[in-house]
């Protein structure tokens, strides 16, 4: 939610008697719902669509559990009893994390109405999400899950009838061509957005073309991935003048003649103009009107009372001629009499980022607002598909509690997704009560975590190891490390293929004490001792933790499975041997290297100068530096006054401010760290900005961790900071970005596909959202420089060769657009709030690039989980794996999960949910690019998969029971127009197997392929 024209909503209870037994008799003759309930229509007119709706933000101004007592339980209490009143009224819900509570607060006799009034279609269910997700900051994985996560509520509840047709993405601030792959794969028919970019809304409406065909996987799923897309005419607010809600205090219809100030004719008039305005700029004889804003209905009987009136005096007026009619009708309904319009439609290909609802406002602010809250979401993301992947592995059971454990992270992880939640926009307030719900359900978690390695890590003798768990190992803070004498380290793996990384911890020594450690069969692993940064020592969320070194040592990574390591403090004589220590900058150049990778600094200053990729031959000039940009302070009174703000981004100039950039002047605390397993330079921009560059043996990227906070505001001026790279490549104003972690869209400077752009912001008018990777390419020299990133970020490319990142933000003025705060955080002593966060560069030929980004992507957002134990009594499984045979290098397990209840498809046993993802585009790679084939036959390791039924991907139904609504529209690149046949059915998987192997699959670039599966345990 965002926008000045927001109406405060109070608290205003209605108070309508229902007698708790009143409805137990009403009489049900089945379900009635979909296409088939929709109120008629009347061919030979323009039907006017009036969709009565609330939009009710999952947090904003308040938290979640104040806006349910104050607003939202109001809203379904009061429009339920006017649905039952009368049969062609119609209201659609979007939001299952309020439903749900409102749900399970009703007695028996109310489910039981609501459950009849979602089967006559009276009541539909929308998009069916936990919450209405941005679409800019979220990762794919993150937003199917949270879908799944509502579609199971629904599907569970209300059957067949609960299962939505449509998106409804009505609030985001720009929309993702993923996000439309992903709804289209759900088996949506359509989806409709209200934010859509003014010089874009311009150029469709005169063109008619508010409503297209988006294809959101053209070049790799092709129609599977296509979808219908609106844009609404009014945002997703009513008409102007025409809002009932108790709080809009406009005046209603007037219609007793014997009273004063009748004004039926008026209002009559007044919205046959508008209906008449809109019919010019959308292309069939079908509109749509929403009806209803946020949180509006508390009082439903007032907007029907009006809406009844509105339809009776505007279809009255056929007799005399007119040809416009008024129905009450759904989303999915308006798609339905669309479709049957038989147009031939428009398409899109690219997406709607970045959006601007006027000149000098661009909302790409929020791309990068509160990246600590945009960090912390991505782990607790990584954390919930290790916990799901345990409790499947080790097959727990009810009487654990895992189910109930599971629903709370994963709860928490749905809220978080909303569009002021991740997104940064909310209330300062609201972001603390985001993160601590994301804790409490890490908490659950833990337990889950728990309870499943005591059933696959079991000692001797059938003792069971507790684990314990170090959630500030960013910021070199951990007990067990630093205090212990010995411990073990346990590192699980939750991507089904080996691998290799690092383990860090802080730990405690005065230079005469080494560390002993000792890999899963017993045999030494080499380690290291390096000193904490100063910038890590700053950090007061340590609240003065003394260590001042971290023990780094090598994992090899078994296939979602787990090793566990022995850490043992020692006096032995090569203690000092271990630790390596801090050289000041002497003047002479600084290069680290590894057997890949060779970067070089300048002796003088400390900075970046140069990158070689040994083992291609590339070698390009590099800069780097942290600058910052001044966060305009607008009054926001007119455009050309916009404010910077959580929303908006828009610096006072085009040049950020540098400070020690490294060309004029010497950092003082420069130094470098030279191990045989890492190489580090630590950097100081400012006292407040600073950077530690790492590269790891083995390791074919150099990782730069920036540290920034608190930005300082004595000066009365907001800052937002960005991670610049500097490069001899030319890139001729093309990069690329990746959408919601997957695909890449390509990107041109102060350019927009689809209509030509006029940019009155050269900086934020060109920054787009970075999920996890940008990067540019020299064609002439077929390289590509890449930068990966931990969290979701704005990114551009200015210049040739340039690449930058926004990594904080802290600004003094709001940006007028309903949140009402500055985005002003403080850290746990009162000051700005430091924040922490690492980039991934990569140099590599064009042709062998993707292999490299691609799986560097799914390795940082797939992390290995690090648990800590007492050292064992007894012998312990100390090397474990989930898979018999590790899964192809071109494929990613998306889910493995047990479902909390039966799955869509009749089963005798408890079915699981499984995803497998080909993460490569076509074309990205010449052997990774092709199809893959996976066997799901004796692939786990504690179960054997015995059935599999291919799902949606959204898991709440078979795919050979999936229908789709056929569109006439350009495919093939445009080269031809298809006729719309009948509802297109998607041939499930299991009819394409060859019988002589049902359990075996194939998977084409970018395919998800989402399972229901039956198994037989094994013995351990």
């Amino acid at each position: 939610m965002a926008s000045s024209a927001k109406v405060a909503v109070f608290c205003f209870c209605l108070i309508f008697a229902l007698a708790a037994g009143r409805y137990v008799n009403v009489k049900y003759d089945g379900p009635k719902c979909g296409y088939s309930s929709c109120n008629p229509v009347k061919d030979d007119m323009i039907n006017v669509h009036i969709v009565p709706h609330t939009h009710d933000d999952v947090g904003w101004l308040v938290t979640v559990d104040q806006y349910y007592y104050e607003r939202v339980q109001y809203i379904l209490d009061s429009v339920i009893p006017e649905l039952i009143k009368d049969p062609s009224k119609r209201f659609i819900y979007v939001e299952i994390a309020f439903f749900d509570r409102w749900f399970r607060e009703q007695t028996d006799s109310m489910r039981h109405v609501v459950r009849k009034l979602v089967n006559e279609g009276r009541l539909e269910f929308i998009l069916g999400g936990w919450s209405m997700n941005d679409e800019a900051a979220t990762h794919y994985n993150a937003i199917i899950d949270q879908h799944t996560l509502g579609f199971e509520y629904l599907r569970e509840n209300f059957g067949t009838c609960g299962k939505p047709r449509v998106g409804w993405q009505i609030d985001p601030f720009g929309h993702s061509r993923e996000q439309a792959s992903i709804f289209a794969r759900f088996g949506f028919d359509s989806l409709f957005f209200g934010r859509l970019d003014y010089q874009d809304k311009e150029n469709r409406e005169n063109h008619r073309t508010m409503e297209m065909i988006w294809r959101g996987s053209p070049d790799n799923l092709g129609e599977a991935a296509d979808l219908f897309t609106g844009a609404l005419p009014n945002g997703y607010n009513p008409p102007d003048g025409f809002c009932f809600d108790i709080f809009c205090g406009e005046v209603p219809i007037v219609d007793d003649t014997r009273l004063h100030d009748v004004n039926v004719k008026e209002k009559v008039d007044s919205f046959l103009k508008e209906m008449a305005t809109q019919a010019k700029h959308y292309s069939t004889n079908h509109l749509i009107t929403t009806m209803g804003s946020d949180f509006q209905y508390q009082a439903a009987h007032n907007w029907y009372l009006n809406l009844d009136k509105l339809i009776k005096y505007v279809n009255a007026r056929q007799s005399s001629g007119s040809k416009v009619n008024l129905v009450y009708s759904t989303p999915s309904c308006y798609t339905y009499h669309v479709n049957r319009a038989n147009k031939t439609w428009t398409t899109k290909e690219d997406d709607f980022f970045p959006y601007a609802h006027r000149p000098h406002s661009f909302w790409t602010g929020y791309f990068t607002s509160r990246p600590t809250l945009k960090g912390f979401v991505r782990r607790t993301n990584n954390f919930l598909q290790v916990v799901k992947q345990l409790d499947a592995l080790a097959l727990l059971e009810d009487t654990d509690n895992s189910t109930y454990n599971i629903e709370i992270l994963a709860r928490a992880m749905g809220v978080a997704q909303h569009h002021d939640a991740v997104s940064g926009t909310a209330k300062q307030a609201v972001t603390y009560d985001y993160d601590e719900r994301l804790a409490n359900g890490i908490m659950e978690g833990q337990k889950v975590y728990n309870d499943a390695m005591k059933k696959l890590q079991v000692q001797t003798g059938g003792v069971k190891m507790d684990h314990s768990f170090c959630q500030l190992l960013n910021i070199s803070v951990c007990s067990v490390s630093e205090k212990a004498n010995q411990f073990m380290v346990t590192v699980y793996n939750p991507i089904a293929r080996p691998g290799f990384s690092y383990v860090r911890l802080p730990v405690s020594s005065d230079g005469n004490v080494a560390f002993s450690v000792k890999g899963p069969s017993g045999k030494p692993v080499p380690s290291e001792v390096v000193p904490v940064s100063p910038d890590t020592m700053r950090i007061p969320e340590r609240n003065g933790d003394t260590s001042k070194f971290e023990l780094i040592f090598p994992v090899s990574l078994v296939p979602l499975g787990f090793s566990t390591f022995l850490v043992s403090r020692t006096t032995d004589k090569y203690a000092k041997d271990q630790l390596k220590e801090a050289t000041p900058v002497n003047g002479e150049d600084i290069v680290i290297q590894n057997e890949y990778i060779a970067v070089a600094f300048n002796g003088l200053t400390g900075a970046l100068k140069n990158m070689t990729n040994l083992e291609k031959k590339i070698s390009i000039d590099l800069t780097h530096s942290l600058v910052y940009y001044l966060g305009d302070a607008g009054n926001n009174s007119k455009s050309q006054f916009q404010a910077s703000g959580a929303y908006i981004f828009r610096p006072n100039g085009t040049s950020p401010v540098g400070l020690g950039t490294g060309r004029a002047k010497l950092w003082s605390k420069a130094y470098f760290v030279k191990g045989e397993l890492v190489q580090e330079v630590y950097q100081e921009f400012a006292p407040w900005m600073t950077q530690t560059v790492k590269l790891f043996s083995g390791q074919r990227f150099v990782e730069f961790q920036w540290t920034v906070g608190p930005i300082p505001i004595k000066d009365g001026q907001g800052k937002e900071v960005v991670s610049r790279f500097e490069s001899s490549l030319k890139n001729k104003e093309v990069f690329y970005t990746d959408a919601n972690g997957r695909e890449v869209l390509k990107r041109q400077l102060n350019h927009r596909d689809t209509w030509t752009f006029n940019n009155t912001e050269p900086v934020a008018g060109n920054y787009y959202p970075v999920n996890s990777r940008i990067f540019i390419r020299d064609e002439a020299r077929k390289v590509q420089l890449t930068v990966l990133t931990d969290r979701s970020q704005g990114g551009t490319s200015l210049q040739d060769g340039q690449i930058e990142l926004m990594v904080h933000r802290r600004l003094l003025h709001d940006d007028a657009l309903g949140v009402d705060e500055a985005l002003n955080e403080t850290g746990s002593d009162g000051k700005g709030l430091i924040a922490r966060g690492s980039h991934y560069l990569m140099l590599e030929p064009i042709e062998s690039a993707a292999a490299g980004h691609r799986d560097l992507a799914e390795r940082l957002f797939m992390a290995p989980q690090i648990s800590f134990s007492q050292s064992p009594s007894k012998q312990v499984t100390t090397n474990w794996s989930g898979v018999h045979t590790a899964l192809p290098d071109n494929v990613h397990l998306l889910t493995l999960e047990q479902f909390p209840s039966k799955g869509p498809v009749p089963s005798d046993t408890q079915p699981f949910l499984l995803r497998l993802e080909h993460f490569y585009e076509k074309g990205e790679d010449p052997v990774l690019s092709q199809p893959a084939t996976v066997s799901l036959k004796k692939l786990f390791s504690t179960f054997d998969i015995v059935d599999a039924t291919e799902l949606t991907l959204g898991g709440d139904m078979a795919l050979a029971d999936m229908k789709r609504l056929r569109w006439n529209y350009p495919r093939d690149n445009g080269h031809s127009a298809q006729k719309r046949e009948e509802p297109v059915t998607f041939v499930s998987e299991r009819s394409r197997r060859a019988e002589s192997d049902p359990l075996t699959i194939s998977l084409n670039p970018m395919e998800i392929k989402t399972f229901q599966i039956s198994l037989k345990p094994l013995s351990p």
